[in-house]
């Protein structure tokens, strides 16, 4: 049995949860057609909600801790109630999604049940033994890591799994249990989240459409035309690091290794070289769009179409061209 942390939220199970949930099903098949079960922690803000997202996804049993003390976060009070649940389910793969909660619950885990952890997944490759394919070098590199052992622990990269609706959905079966805590458990806590103003990457990570935008776009005073395609396409406008360390743009806009990691269904980059710290965040893109005056920047020979120009020339013809076809 393959066993999978969810994170949940108001709307019920979360992005990245739904993807590893897809990878969870996926390789079960390879596995041996094994069953795909659930672990939540803590109260649900909607449970109606989240069970018909796990049936969606063809989870066949919810664990649910359904216990207040795990409605604050804390790895090992999670680690804990995630191990009994696997114990008492004899899983023989844990799996959560590569968010920082999901990494350091699995590490918790991987270290109480003394058993291989693999970050990063993309895929299963071999299931006996298991062999997975991560992500490694800001994910310019690919890397087949064997798990040996009873019990193995994966976390899913983000965005490398498109969330799908299994072939054969159904309600799952609801077991409600009480982890085994300790104070050591319960010691560290978050008690308190403060969210700073201008700071939200939500609307960045969830975008169907990202313009992007790097050193091309010359200043802070640059940017007037990638707004406005942003606009025009309802989109969202990612940049590069350089960009931020510049201080034209906020962080919170930055997109690679160390911002957002994004999927849409098209990334316009603009002005961008495409080094392997920017690729590893924009790489999920279904369709890549680059707009650079090298032919050949990675962005370019890596990217699915290609216009090869000054963004301060290219965009603003586009948007012209976007505005009437708009009428």
């Amino acid at each position: 049995m393959i066993l999978v942390l969810v994170e949940t939220d108001a709307q019920g199970v979360t992005l990245t949860s739904r993807e590893a949930l897809t990878f969870a099903r996926t390789t079960a098949e390879r596995m041996g057609d094994q069953q795909v079960e659930a672990v939540a922690l803590g109260p649900l803000t909607d449970a109606a909600a989240t069970l018909a997202q796990l049936g969606e996804q063809g989870v066949a049993v919810l664990h649910h801790a359904d216990d207040e003390r795990l409605a604050p976060y804390g790895a090992a009070a999670w680690a804990a109630a995630v191990v009994d649940a696997t114990t008492s389910a004899a899983a023989r793969l844990v799996v959560a999604s590569g968010t920082p909660r999901g990494m350091e619950v699995l590490a918790h885990v991987a270290t109480r049940m003394d058993c291989l952890m693999a970050a990063n997944v993309v895929a299963v490759e071999d299931a006996d033994p298991l062999v997975v394919s991560r992500q490694v070098m800001g994910g310019g590199v690919f890397e087949r890591m064997r798990l040996d052992g009873d019990v193995a622990v994966v976390a899913v990269a983000g965005h490398a799994v498109e969330p799908a609706p299994a072939a054969h959905p159904g309600t799952p079966d609801v077991r409600t249990y009480v982890p085994t805590l300790t104070d050591a458990d319960l010691s560290t806590r978050v008690v308190r989240t403060e969210k700073a103003e201008g700071d939200d990457t939500s609307a960045l990570t969830g975008a169907r459409v990202v313009v992007g935008a790097g050193r091309g776009a010359g200043s802070a005073e640059g940017f007037t035309d990638l707004l406005e395609l942003r606009d025009l396409l309802g989109g969202a406008l990612g940049v590069s690091r350089v960009v931020t360390s510049l201080g034209w743009r906020p962080h919170h806009e930055q997109v690679g290794q160390t911002g957002s990691r994004i999927s849409p269904d098209l990334y316009v980059a603009c002005g961008i070289s495409g080094a392997i710290q920017h690729w590893a965040g924009c790489q999920s893109a279904k369709t890549i769009l680059a707009i650079n005056t090298d032919p050949d920047a990675p962005m370019v020979t890596q990217a699915h179409y290609a216009v090869i120009g000054d963004l301060h020339e290219v965009v603003p013809a586009i948007n012209e061209e976007l505005r009437r076809r708009r009428g």
